[in-house]
């Protein structure tokens, strides 16, 4: 079984906020330790070849992401 280690990061005061769900920062912390992982050849890469995966396996598809990423853009661009 890994050590978990727990680390102060600065972050703005919404983000605190929102990192204050228990269930949240966990994720975050899976997200940090995936991208900083030791020996990944890119951490970025991989990151989002395993959130591509993960959103697979949780059912979405192409389609579903293709226009979750296209509603994204229209609301910043209002």
């Amino acid at each position: 079984m890994n050590q978990v280690s727990k680390i102060e990061i600065p972050v703005e005061e919404a983000t605190a906020i929102a990192l204050s769900d228990a269930r949240r920062r966990e994720a975050v912390g899976r997200l940090v330790d995936r991208l900083v992982r030791p020996g990944a050849d890119d951490p970025l890469i991989a990151l989002f070849e395993r959130t591509a995966a993960e959103a697979q396996d949780a059912g979405l598809t192409e389609a579903d992401i293709e226009a979750e990423l296209a509603a994204y853009d229209a609301e910043r661009r209002t």
